[in-house]
């Protein structure tokens, strides 16, 4: 059965693409056949990839250093949470010295060794310990908690320097993690 014609058009029959032809009959001038057009539309592509080239080696670098960020404060975190346990490692160490002779044991020995590896270890990752008697004064690394008496000599016998503040006594050690200062040392000051 024939199909169906509806007012001149065939219904049930797929409409028939217009046939373009041969790209090279197309009229002059146009986008296909123009070479001016052409290379205006190859340069457009190349600028754009290029824009996209930059935008991503932008977007690496920023997520790159995003990370370097994190990792770095995730690591000063850990430093800061340590630097309790060198307190009691030091406080330890404090209390053995102050015991009479002759009663160092294993366990004392044990947490010296400990904390001794620990230094080391965190030293190696960029701790610095801040914990000098006898230097100048620096309220950047130094909290002065404490005023010692001022002398006229100090424990040489001269009175080389009189009036610069220097550390009599370190009360509690200070660190630096990677020049940044971590937490200042709490000394006594004499000037």
């Amino acid at each position: 059965m024939p199909d169906a014609v509806d007012d001149g058009i065939a219904v049930g029959v797929p409409p028939v693409p217009e046939d373009r032809g041969d790209p090279a009959a197309e009229p002059p001038g146009s986008a296909v056949t123009d070479p001016i057009a052409l290379a205006t539309e190859r340069d457009e592509y190349l600028l754009a990839l290029q824009r996209l080239q930059a935008d991503f080696e932008n977007y690496r670098k920023r997520v790159l250093r995003q990370q370097e960020e994190q990792s770095a404060r995730a690591a000063l975190d850990l430093v800061g949470k340590l630097l309790p346990v060198l307190d009691t490692l030091d406080l330890a160490r404090a209390h053995r010295d102050s015991a009479p002779d002759g009663e160092e044991n294993q366990e004392a020995s044990a947490l010296d060794q400990a904390r001794g590896q620990l230094l080391d270890a965190l030293a190696k990752e960029g701790l610095e310990r801040v914990d000098a008697a006898g230097v100048a004064f620096d309220p950047v690394v130094h909290d002065a908690v404490a005023a010692a008496p001022a002398g006229d000599a100090d424990e040489n016998g001269s009175a080389e320097g009189a009036g610069e503040a220097k550390i009599d006594e370190v009360l509690r050690a200070g660190y630096r993690w990677r020049g940044q200062v971590l937490r200042p040392a709490m000394v006594r000051v004499r000037a």
